[in-house]
């Protein structure tokens, strides 16, 4: 029996899984979690209605993350929410006494209908903005603009999305399927 701090209808969790800390993690309706994952909850996991999260994929880090409504996290991917510091303020090592640790914690936000591409890597503290699409291998280090599509390491800007036809999408689906919008604005820094 999973504990989790919240978990709607139509959850689909596929084994082997690696959930740590599951009072943190929160998701929504119609969402799945593929195998060989591992999902940290340190200071919240937020996965919205329609997401899913591939095989092999981590978030970990300790901060905060937000997948919003109708977010795909491809197969791979990194996202950290939070590192050790590597600058000579403490030992960078989770097995090490907090007291001789340097170490923050961020977020990670990525907002509705953004889809993150094989093996990319999303850096603490990146906001991918709505409608985004980062290409497979790509770095995120900084946050990236809505409706975009962004490629290489570090991740640039290549092209612009048409939201038009996904947002009258996204109301049918809505509708049809009985169900309110994730709003995670209360976690967001």
């Amino acid at each position: 029996m999973r504990n989790f701090k919240e978990i709607g209808k139509n959850v689909e969790i596929f084994e082997p899984i690696s959930l740590i800390n599951e009072g943190q993690i929160s998701i929504r309706n119609n969402a799945r979690l593929s195998e060989f994952t591992l999902i940290m909850g340190g200071l919240g996991v937020y996965i919205g209605n329609f997401v899913h999260v591939a095989n092999h994929v981590s978030i970990a880090g300790g901060g905060i993350c937000v997948l919003e409504d109708f977010v795909g996290v491809c197969a791979g991917v990194r996202i950290i929410t939070g590192s050790d510091s590597i600058t000579g303020e403490g030992i960078p090592s989770p097995l090490v006494p907090e007291e001789y640790r340097s170490f923050y914690r961020s977020h990670v936000i990525c907002e509705k209908h953004s889809f993150i591409g094989t093996n990319a890597i999303i850096h603490p503290g990146v906001t991918i903005g709505e409608g985004t699409v980062v290409a497979s291998g790509s770095l995120v280090t900084k946050d990236l603009e809505p409706w975009s599509i962004y490629m290489g390491s570090p991740a640039r800007k290549i092209k612009a999305r048409n939201p038009e036809i996904i947002k009258s999408m996204e109301n049918e689906i809505y509708e049809k399927y009985d169900i309110i919008a994730s709003e995670f604005d209360y976690v967001k820094p």
